[in-house]
């Protein structure tokens, strides 16, 4: 996530032939990195996140470590254990805009929750995340909501790319196969990557167009899988010529919109969600919410593009490694 492209060699005959700005470069390195970390360190919600987070971790090893002996100590390892892993997954999320419900969902699985219980927790914890997110996002100056009408209408234009999306998938769903959908979806996330890290010192020039092809395609997946929204809609702001701090908050917010809508309706068809489940997820997924806003904050923005893409091409080559192994 640094603002760096190579690796210094470690000859040090070798440094002293580099050109001047390229072994400053390299020698400023650690020192930038030492710099962001100060300066999350000095944010009293980084010392007071800390304070929280290190012991339920302290915590749920120890009642780990317990539950081998005392059987009674399993049910709290694995609530703050499900803590720790929301709080990890959403921080992810809300400072690169994806990988909540792709990483936790599996997670969950493993650990013996049901489909059935996941679904709506996770859909209930994003919801409230998400929104908490954008206004997080919003309060720390990554995006402004109310005065910068390209945030607002980007906004409102993927929350009906959604509508449309889910109800296009739902008529459709029957006659598309899942092995080709999954691929094109795939691909495309993995180009998008790309063409974020290619052009990641270059100021795109802004393109709606491209927010309603990239945007109609994440909302008409999410309603025919359930996943691979993130990766899409905040990659394809910044193909679009969005800033990366400004991806990231509109698809909070837009996510956690979506997820609302979602929300009522599961609650309207199947009744409330597992409260056992999802008061963790959304307990430990807040937790994280103000220290990755923090983040985006102080980033650099040729970083912030970086790691957009990196994580946006990762997420495209493990999409399309699942049809395969």
């Amino acid at each position: 996530m640094l603002d760096s492209a190579w690796s210094a060699p470690s000859d040090p005959a070798a440094v002293s032939r580099l050109p001047l700005a390229r072994t400053t470069a390299v020698a400023s390195l650690p020192q930038r990195a030492r710099r962001l970390l100060r300066s999350l360190w000095s944010a009293r919600r980084t010392r007071v996140s800390a304070a929280v987070v290190v012991p339920i971790a302290a915590v749920a090893v120890g009642a780990l470590a317990l539950s081998s002996v005392r059987v009674e100590f399993a049910a709290p390892a694995m609530v703050l254990g499900v803590v720790l892993a929301a709080a990890a997954c959403e921080f992810v999320d809300s400072s690169l805009g994806m990988g909540y419900g792709t990483t936790l969902t599996p997670l969950l699985l493993l650990v013996g929750f049901e489909p059935l219980e996941i679904v709506p927790a996770v859909l209930m914890s994003e919801c409230l995340t998400g929104l908490a997110a954008g206004l997080m996002h919003h309060r720390d100056g990554n995006v402004d909501f109310v005065r910068n009408p390209r945030a607002w209408q980007t906004t409102l234009l993927l929350l009906a790319l959604t509508l449309v999306g889910a109800a296009g998938a739902a008529v459709l769903a029957v006659h598309i196969s899942k092995f080709w959908m999954t691929a094109t979806i795939g691909a495309i996330v993995l180009g998008v990557g790309a063409m974020i890290l290619g052009t990641a010192r270059r100021q795109l020039r802004y393109r709606p167009l491209h927010i309603v092809l990239l945007g109609g395609l994440a909302a008409f997946n999410k309603g025919l899988s359930g996943g691979g929204y993130g990766p899409l809609v905040t990659g394809g702001q910044v193909v679009a010529g969005i800033s990366p701090r400004q991806a990231v908050a509109i698809t909070s917010l837009a996510e956690g919109v979506t997820c609302l809508i979602g929300l009522v309706v599961y609650v309207l068809l199947a009744g409330w969600p597992a409260w056992n489940l999802a008061l963790p997820l959304t307990g430990g997924a807040l937790l994280s919410v103000p220290l990755a806003t923090l983040l985006v904050r102080r980033l650099p923005e040729t970083g912030m593009r970086r790691a957009v893409g990196a994580i946006t091409a990762v997420l495209g080559v493990a999409t399309l490694g699942r049809l395969f192994f």
